[in-house]
């Protein structure tokens, strides 16, 4: 992007926003160092919640083909009060998977390319500025 540097007229302002983006610089980056830190906690966690998951969903239809054949009775009441709480796990299963499992793996790998580009477009900035800084002091007579 261009930058309007030219509206600046004095070194102190450049010195001001030098001092801003170099701060906003440091912020980002502490953020990608967090974000990158749950990509691989959301990357292990994500392989852990599928493979409960797979094993939840596999117990669900092994209860389910339990309940077709069993007759009306104690015994069938109380493997439908099984599959309830099967699926009160696949239910939190899911709702986990996607709080911390492959989609929010993705959003935070989308959180870091996006950080990625801030920062360098934070160096753009700072360097444009540095530049027309030095192209400041350099038309500022010397005393």
């Amino acid at each position: 992007m261009n930058y309007s540097v030219q509206n600046l007229t004095q070194v102190a302002d450049c010195n001001v926003l030098l001092t801003w983006a170099e701060r906003e610089k440091a912020d980002l980056a502490f953020k990608k160092t967090a974000e990158e830190r749950l990509i691989v906690k959301y990357a292990e966690t994500s392989i852990e919640i599928d493979a409960v998951l797979q094993g939840v969903i596999t117990e669900l239809a092994v209860t389910d083909g339990i309940i077709a054949s069993l007759p009306d009775g104690p015994v069938k009441d109380e493997q439908l009060k099984k599959r309830k709480k099967i699926d009160y796990k696949k239910f939190l299963l899911e709702t986990r998977r996607e709080t911390y499992g492959v989609i929010a793996l993705l959003q935070k790998e989308l959180d870091v390319t996006r950080l990625d580009r801030e920062l360098a477009e934070i160096d753009v900035f700072i360097e444009t500025v540095k530049t027309y800084k030095e192209n400041l002091l350099a038309a500022t007579p010397a005393a």
